[in-house]
């Protein structure tokens, strides 16, 4: 009880009016990816599928919509194989296990991962009108979510399925109160377990995620997939100036493992993507996500539980490794 009362302490100041932009403005991603299910996985998706959940507040009793920026495949963001010739399906889901179920908590989109009731769903091809502009699923009760006690709220979980074809979707989402522009809930927020994003061709934009580690951790597992070498990766929190990880190459994973310090209990980490500065690698797509000692997969939140940690430089830490 202590944990999940700490945990909603933390979200009640860590989210605020800004808080529904998936990508996040504090994240500096561009844009969410995921390509058609005959790509091939060196393109920089590893499995063509990437689940979203949304947390709407307890006290929230209006009417919700999630809107899908550039939910086709074709026009000037997309990713170009040879022909625009993908069909991708976004499906949200709500009730019972729509998160809480195992499958629906994992990286692969096997088993029961569209677990719960769904409540709306669109498949999306190349369609100029839906091109660089907005569609909007909705409106749904925020009770059609899953009630969890943890978070003191209701979640609906959305997943973009790659159902065909070998072109990439970049998009974003929105939680909004109304079916026409974005405008947000307060005390809302958006996580997942796994991350499939778009790079910046700039080698000097900086990329974030911002796994929270609870008080069961002591050691994370982070993995990524196919950076092409793009770079590093930097881990920074309240207690650690700089921890480097190093990226993967083209079609493979990379994992490294490090123990977390006691003061980073109960805080977010600031997961840094820092691209090389020559030669610079465009269109780079990768995946990541975080394992606990136990091979649980931990929440990245869009806005961090207890804001973007700081490094302190009066706490005194041992070695991690």
């Amino acid at each position: 009880m202590r944990l999940n009362l700490l945990i909603l302490l933390f979200v009640a100041t860590a989210v605020g009016i800004k808080a529904q932009p998936v990508p996040a403005g504090d994240e500096n991603i561009p844009y969410l990816m995921t390509f058609g299910g005959d790509s091939e996985t060196s393109w920089g998706d590893d499995d063509f599928s990437q689940t979203f959940f949304f947390l709407i507040p307890k006290g929230f009793s209006e009417p919700v919509y999630i809107r899908v920026y550039d939910p086709d495949i074709g026009g000037e963001i997309d990713e170009l194989n040879g022909i625009f010739d993908t069909r991708m399906t976004f499906s949200v889901y709500g009730g019972r296990e729509c998160y809480t179920h195992p499958d629906a908590k994992e990286t692969s989109p096997t088993g029961n991962y569209k677990s719960g009731n769904l409540l709306a769903s669109k498949s999306f091809g190349n369609q100029s009108a839906y091109d660089k502009n907005w569609y909007t699923f909705g409106p749904f009760n925020p009770t059609e979510g899953e009630f969890v006690e943890q978070w003191d709220g209701y979640v609906l979980k959305v997943i973009a399925d790659g159902i065909s074809g070998d072109d990439g979707n970049l998009y974003r989402y929105f939680l909004s109160t109304m079916p026409e522009e974005n405008r947000p809930i307060e005390g809302g927020n958006a996580f997942a377990y796994e991350y499939s994003f778009r790079m910046y061709d700039d080698p000097d934009e900086v990329s974030h995620i911002y796994p929270y580690i609870d008080d069961r951790t002591i050691s994370v597992r982070l993995s990524n997939f196919d950076w092409d070498n793009d770079g590093f990766i930097r881990t920074v929190s309240v207690a650690r100036k700089s921890q480097l990880s190093k990226a993967s190459g083209e079609d493979h994973w990379f994992d490294d493992e490090f123990a977390i310090f006691e003061e980073e209990k109960n805080t977010s980490l600031d997961i840094q993507f820092i691209k090389k500065k020559s030669p610079v690698i465009r269109n780079n797509n990768v995946v990541v996500n975080v394992r606990n000692q136990y091979n649980e997969v931990i929440q990245f939140f869009v806005i961090p539980i207890g804001g973007v940690p700081k490094y302190k430089y009066d706490i005194t830490v041992e070695k991690a490794r």
